[in-house]
Formats: structure tokens, C-alpha cells, sequence
């Protein structure tokens, strides 16, 4: 598994492969560049026919028996790997949005950012909702817990509250999401 790291230009690092002599295995189940079964098959078998395609002979799964071997070059089948890893690392991001309010908002902006919220709800996305206290405000915790409550008793569409309210960064903080039918 790659490590997580700020750095764009990283690599991609993959599991190794064995390939052509690395293979310790005496028979191996083969399967041809097309995704073909070859059959079970010895392994100098199995290395002279990757040779003979001008191919390697690359060990896909070792832990089944026999253990499953691929003709195909080597660098096309680890290009194809790392870009299988880049995309499973971009399907994992939880699609999440945030919506600020204020105790002291108005009507007007909290029944727009209500209309946010729930387009976001809507669209199956996680919402955090963060409360921003400010100065005299942040000694005043209960008053706004109340407050976001309210806010929360406004949201129409079905959602199941995540994460309590709780402080967090400059004031309070709670997470929901939409409600599976």
C-alpha cells in the first residue's frame, strides 16, 4: 500500500512482482497475453513459451494452488497496476462539503445555506456543519448548541447525525449524512 504523502511528484510504489527467474513455483496455472488459460503448466514450460512471444512470465497470484502466472510485458502489466492504485486512491476520498453559520445569522442566510445543505444531502455527500463562535461568543457554548440544534430541526430532508456536536477548530462542529432508504 502506498504511503500517504503532501508531495504531488510521488511515486506510486506497488506491490513486487516475480518475474521469469524469481518464480520458484514447480507447476503454475498460465494464462496467455489475451487473458486466455494456457492450462496448468510446468515452469520452464511456461518460461520458454513467454520467450518464445517475447513476453515475461509474470506471477500474478502466488497463494492459490498452483499459483497463477501471466505472459504479457512486464511493463505494460505494472503500468496498469499503478494506474488501477491511482484510481482506487481517488474513489476512496468520502465526498464531503461544509456549511458555515453563525449564531448571530439572519433568516434570510441560514434558510439559503439550509438550501445548500440539503442539495448537498440530496446528492449523497456527508455534510459537516460548523458553527463559528467569535470572540465573547465562545463563552457562550450552550447558547449556540442551541442554535445549531435549531438549524439542524430545519434540514426536510431525512439525514442521521454522524458525529454529536461538539467543539472543534473555532467553535462547534457536527457531521450528517444522508439516510439510506
Amino acid at each position: 500500500m502506498p504511503s500517504k504523502s503532501k508531495n504531488k511528484y510521488q511515486q506510486v510504489k506497488i506491490e513486487k512482482f516475480k518475474t521469469n527467474d524469481n518464480i520458484r513455483a514447480p507447476e503454475l496455472r498460465v494464462l496467455g497475453e489475451a487473458g486466455e488459460n494456457l492450462g496448468v503448466l510446468s515452469l520452464t514450460d511456461a518460461k520458454s513459451r513467454a520467450s518464445e512471444a517475447g513476453l515475461d512470465l509474470v506471477l500474478v497470484t502466488e497463494n492459490s494452488n498452483p499459483p497463477v502466472a501471466k505472459i504479457v510485458s512486464f511493463d505494460k502489466f505494472r503500468y496498469q497496476k499503478e494506474k488501477e492504485l491511482k484510481k482506487q486512491q481517488q474513489q476512496k476520498a468520502p465526498e464531503s462539503k461544509r456549511v458555515q453559520i453563525s449564531p448571530r445569522e439572519g433568516d434570510h442566510d441560514l434558510s439559503f445555506k439550509l438550501k445548500r445543505l440539503e442539495e448537498f444531502l440530496q446528492a449523497g455527500s456527508k455534510v459537516e456543519i460548523q458553527m463559528t463562535l467569535k470572540g465573547r461568543e465562545k463563552g457562550m457554548k450552550d447558547y449556540a448548541k442551541g442554535k445549531l440544534g435549531e438549524f439542524l430541526e430545519q434540514i426536510e430532508t431525512p439525514f442521521k447525525q454522524t458525529r454529536e456536536i461538539k467543539p472543534g477548530g473555532r467553535g462547534l462542529t457536527t457531521l450528517i449524512e444522508p439516510k439510506q432508504q
